[in-house]
């Protein structure tokens, strides 16, 4: 019974977890054999003290329609402590109306995916944030960056507003992140590399939606900036 006790005083005492949920974006990427590949969420931690109060949940080629129907965000509601915090980024996968394993319409099963989140989230005591999706990089032939994320995220800044969520506005600030790099500049966020430089590119690679090292943290500094600007209670965890 005192173990028992001591163990919850501690806990009570510790962060509040941050749990991540999205897709590719935000996932982490294997790093043996050497990938440049990264996340934002892979990035996160280092820009916390204990780097163990971040859980990265989110999963490559996911949406909200197949992180449900997996049963992902079961196990990511069965972890969830009173107190703790779940961003949820959404939106790559969502817009694929060609594969319905993953196709949420914007105004209606993504944002009714999105409320679920919110909804099973403050349930279990916990704190939901919404994140728009970060922008890929395409440049028009006029040189001006492309949205390619039509109108998903706007119905999740409407969601948002509805629900009175803390919104990550990541959509905007990484738009101006890839202006800021211009045309070629930009390259140096996503993946883009001659053949032979990474086993497991034979061949020249041009991804232009994931993100690099030097991107994925660059982004991750985007969302530490939003944190602290909505003085989310856990940024005292910040180095």
């Amino acid at each position: 019974m005192c173990a028992l006790v001591l163990f919850t005083a501690v806990y009570a005492a510790a962060e509040p977890k941050l749990h991540l949920v999205g897709d590719s974006t935000m996932a982490d990427k294997p790093k043996d054999p050497p990938n440049p590949e990264t996340g934002w969420g892979q990035a996160l931690p280092a820009f916390f003290r204990d780097p163990t109060q971040v859980v990265n949940y989110a999963a490559n080629g996911r949406s909200t329609k197949s992180f449900i129907d997996e049963g992902r965000w079961d196990k990511v509601v069965a972890a969830l402590h009173e107190g703790d915090f779940v961003i949820i980024e959404f939106g790559h996968n969502d817009e694929k109306q060609d594969k319905p394993a993953v196709y949420a319409a914007p105004r209606g099963a993504y944002q009714e995916n999105l409320r679920r989140f919110i909804r099973e989230t403050r349930a279990h005591g916990a704190t939901p944030i919404l994140a728009t999706p970060v922008a890929r990089r395409k440049w028009s032939e006029a040189g001006e960056l492309v949205e390619t994320h039509g109108d998903y995220p706007e119905a999740l800044r409407a969601v948002a507003a509805e629900e009175k969520t803390p919104l990550l506005e990541l959509n905007r600030l990484t738009a101006e992140l890839e202006r800021g790099h211009g045309v070629e500049g930009s390259k140096k966020l996503h993946l883009h590399y001659a053949g032979g430089v990474y086993q497991r590119w034979p061949e020249a690679v041009k991804d232009d939606t994931h993100f690099s090292e030097y991107g994925a943290t660059r982004v991750a500094a985007l969302a530490v900036q939003e944190m602290l600007r909505l003085q989310l209670p856990f940024v005292s965890g910040l180095k």
